[in-house]
């Protein structure tokens, strides 16, 4: 059953509509962590502080992608809302092409920049290895990266968001499937585990592209464009708070590896890097949540359908706290069995990330408002107020807990930070909702 865009959503459609980017989200994180637990058992924990360490540079660069997927699907949903349907395809298929010039300077620049973010990083013999070996594997599918970051919004713009999970599922077993053949069959180490999240990375990047070229029955299709510059301007400006999000974690990242290296050394990191595998996973929940019905926001938007603009609202805050309380207690529960998947070869190790985990598992129970927040301001064509809420939520926040907190908690203190901050950030967002609320009419 195909639902539209322009429908009245109940619960149940709402989920239908959404469960798609749910568990795309879902699963590209799962088939992240895959790469993790086999390198983590397969080749070892200098491996994996070593992918903990690059890996924020490679986000941040893939973060355009993010930006443009989310900025360029709200203009283009909003465009369709307004009944230009030609000017809306226009619009997608510039930013397409924009990506891919961008994926590709990206990737030869890259190159010759990750020596230089390896040593930035603090990593230092074979770890510094690790890092230029995986950094450069990556990079050199970045132009596909970006396309399969994008896809992911305009999928579910175009009114197939199940297609975007059948390509994201797919290029997941495909990862899978070769990390098991590449790194625990053929013994290739870490260039087997970047080889098979880049091929994977090409499929999901090449199939859209194929697709939109193609007769095709959704809302959009790539074609002729002129270079339209300030619709461009608008998608960057949209999209700007994904790209902060994205960027910003990087930083922390970064801060928590410096503040894990202090307290306990290379273990802490891989620590970190085997609860933030976990995290993101049950994180993403709200992330495909907000993507799913970003569309149905945008579209609405630009239809002036305030009424069922207050419907979206209302059941997007019913079910973004019930999937926060639901995950938040299976996170107390599957601790250890979860942090043993990865780290169940050293005790000290295991003990370290079953209590850091529990403790970060907590923040669940607030941090789908601030995502939700942001995407919903990206959604409505706000993307200052979506780029402030998103900067107080991952920059301001998380750096002021990480550097303050562990001065007084210790190791406890690291990990308590992204409770405070999510905290922050849902009253920071909290507070924007309730000033706009007459502006945009969705409560």
């Amino acid at each position: 059953m195909r639902i539209q865009l322009s429908e009245h959503f109940t619960f149940k459609k709402l989920i239908v509509f959404v469960l798609p980017s749910i568990i795309m989200m879902v699963f590209t994180n799962v088939y992240t962590a895959v790469d993790g637990l086999f390198v983590s058992n397969y080749v070892g924990k200098e491996a994996l502080a070593a992918i903990n360490r690059i890996f924020p540079m490679i986000f941040i660069l893939g973060s355009i992608g993010m930006m443009l997927g989310s900025g360029g699907s709200a203009l283009v949903s909003k465009t369709f809302g307004e009944g230009r349907k030609q000017t809306a395809n226009e619009y997608f298929s510039l930013i397409v092409y924009v990506t891919i010039i961008l994926g590709v300077t990206v990737a030869v620049a890259g190159q010759f920049a990750v020596p230089w973010v390896a040593k930035f990083v603090g990593a230092e013999g074979l770890t510094y290895e690790y890092c230029v070996l995986y950094g450069r594997f990556l990079l050199a599918g970045h132009p596909f990266f970006l396309l399969q970051a994008m896809s992911q919004s305009f999928f579910i713009t175009a009114e197939k968001p199940r297609l975007g999970l059948a390509v994201t599922v797919v290029a997941g077993v495909i990862n899978m499937v070769l990390d098991a053949v590449f790194v625990a069959g053929f013994k290739w180490g870490l260039a087997g585990a970047a080889g098979a999240t880049l091929t994977s990375q090409v499929v999901a990047g090449v199939f859209p592209l194929i697709y939109f070229f193609s007769r095709n029955n959704s809302l959009l299709r790539l074609g002729k464009t002129g270079f339209y510059i300030k619709p461009l301007l608008k998608a960057f400006t949209n999209g700007s708070s994904e790209f902060l999000t994205n960027a910003s974690a990087a930083v922390v990242t970064f801060l928590y590896n410096y503040q894990l290296g202090k307290i306990a050394g290379d273990a802490g990191v891989a620590a970190y890097a085997a609860i933030a595998y976990i995290v993101m996973i049950f994180f993403s929940v709200f992330m495909g949540y907000s993507i799913g019905c970003a569309p149905l926001i945008g579209f609405n938007f630009g239809a002036e359908n305030k009424t069922e603009l207050q419907n979206l609202f209302k059941k997007s805050l019913l079910i973004i706290t019930a999937c926060g309380v639901i995950m938040a207690a299976l996170s107390e529960a599957l601790a250890v069995p979860l942090a043993k998947i990865f780290v169940s070869y050293d005790e000290e190790l295991l003990a370290m990330t079953v209590r850091g985990f529990r403790i970060f598992s907590v923040a669940f129970l607030v941090s789908g408002y601030g995502v939700f927040g942001s995407a919903m301001f990206t959604a409505l064509n706000n993307g200052l107020i979506s780029a402030i809420v998103s900067f107080m939520r991952t920059v301001v926040f998380q750096i002021a807990t990480i550097m303050v907190f562990p001065l007084f908690w210790g190791l406890d203190g690291v990990w308590a930070a992204s409770v405070f901050a999510e905290i922050g950030s849902m009253l920071i967002s909290a507070a924007f909702v309730i000033a706009y609320r007459k502006r945009y009419g969705y409560c």
